[in-house]
Order: C-alpha cells, then sequence, then structure tokens
C-alpha cells in the first residue's frame, strides 16, 4: 500500500534520515521516499497511516495524510 504524508519541521538531510529511521523502525522494508523541498513523504508497506503518522509524530515530525 502506498501512504502518501504532509510531514512539517523537515529543513536538512539529518532530518531526512530522521523520517526515514522513523519508518523503517515499525516495517524494515517499508520503501521510504522524502521530498524535502514539498514537505512530502511517500511509503510503501502494509503500514496504516495512523501508524505512520503516530510514528513520525514521535520523532518531532507532524505528520498527515494527503488528500
Amino acid at each position: 500500500m502506498k501512504t502518501e504524508l504532509k510531514v512539517t519541521g523537515m529543513s536538512c538531510n539529518h532530518c531526512i534520515s530522521l523520517v526515514n529511521k522513523a519508518i523503517t523502525k515499525l516495517q524494515a522494508d517499508a520503501k521510504v521516499t522524502v521530498n524535502l523541498a514539498s514537505q512530502q513523504v511517500q511509503v510503501e508497506s502494509s503500514l496504516a497511516a495512523e501508524d505512520l503518522i503516530a510514528a513520525l509524530d514521535e520523532a518531532g515530525f507532524p505528520a498527515t495524510v494527503n488528500d
């Protein structure tokens, strides 16, 4: 399943690394694509959007599902 999220608070490559780590901690084989400029994160995994949002919030990056 592909989930697209709007993630705020990302400003550098370290932030991208933290976002990747937060998601792959939940599912190691999740495919995470981060677009820093547009603050978008695309995740291909079996995880529910609510779980992704919770993990990102816990890492300090508030997220919402793109409509």
